[in-house]
């Protein structure tokens, strides 16, 4: 794959699978010395690092729980001294917030513990990871949100979880305007259904399955690396006039 990002710097967050670990290998196959996150699947950042680093790119995986904002300032030391010592530089051209955490639950099954989790790892944990980038985010950087089709268009089964999206949907275009004096664009990507961890129990349900598919333009569920393409626009020099947007890919989904 063409060297598009050769000499460039990325944090991924929630790195370790789905979603995440296919836009850190994308990014890291163009060239991109990539910085993953991971909160409990340590087995699997480092799966995700040695399929990058098999492939002669550069990745590491940080800690980082990041359902604790306490805990971003620690990320950025760690991303500081592993930058450095790959680049020489701790700074930072590509941010990609990634990380999330199941959002099934309707009305009735949320609790005041589970809103604030679900608010502090989609809404709150991005806004700081931002926060603390900014700093060391060149001017002409790229930072990309991971959002969803939930956030525009609310599921019942999934509330908390659509009201987080909204709110980073509005995060966007908001730095989106504050950053572009430096140059920086600021984007997310909203994807459909797509074959992950968090929807299998959706996936085995054939009935389910079934009528996704009949409602989606081009007939099938997404896989992460069509998300990860996005991603690689955006990130890339070719998306360089796009900013402020929330871009759905979900193959057409209810149109």
């Amino acid at each position: 794959m063409s060297q598009l990002l050769s000499g460039k710097t990325a944090l991924v967050t929630g790195g370790s699978r789905g979603i995440g670990r296919s836009i850190a290998e994308r990014l890291a196959s163009q060239g991109a010395t990539v910085a993953l996150t991971y909160n409990a699947s340590k087995a699997g950042a480092d799966e995700a690092v040695a399929a990058i680093e098999q492939a002669r790119g550069s990745a590491v995986a940080l800690h980082a729980d990041l359902s604790d904002a306490g805990s971003i300032p620690d990320l950025f030391d760690q991303l500081d001294r592993e930058l450095s010592e790959r680049t020489g530089s701790a700074s930072l051209d590509l941010l990609v917030n990634n990380a999330g955490n199941s959002g099934w639950g309707g009305l009735a099954d949320a609790t005041p513990k589970s809103w604030d989790t679900m608010f502090a790892v989609h809404a709150r944990a991005p806004f700081f990871v931002i926060q603390s980038a900014l700093s060391r985010l060149a001017d002409g950087g790229r930072i990309v949100n991971v959002s969803s089709a939930a956030g525009t268009r609310p599921m019942q089964s999934v509330p908390v979880y659509s009201m987080a999206k909204a709110a980073i949907n509005n995060l966007t275009r908001v730095l989106a305007m504050e950053l572009g004096p430096r140059g920086i664009t600021v984007n997310a990507v909203a994807p459909g259904w797509v074959r992950t961890d968090m929807n299998t129990a959706v996936r085995e349900n054939a009935d389910l399955v079934t009528a996704i598919e009949a409602d989606t333009a081009l007939g099938r569920f997404g896989e992460v690396s069509d998300i990860a393409a996005v991603v690689a626009f955006l990130t890339s020099e070719e998306g360089r006039w796009v900013t402020g947007q929330v871009i759905e890919a979900s193959g057409g989904y209810q149109l």
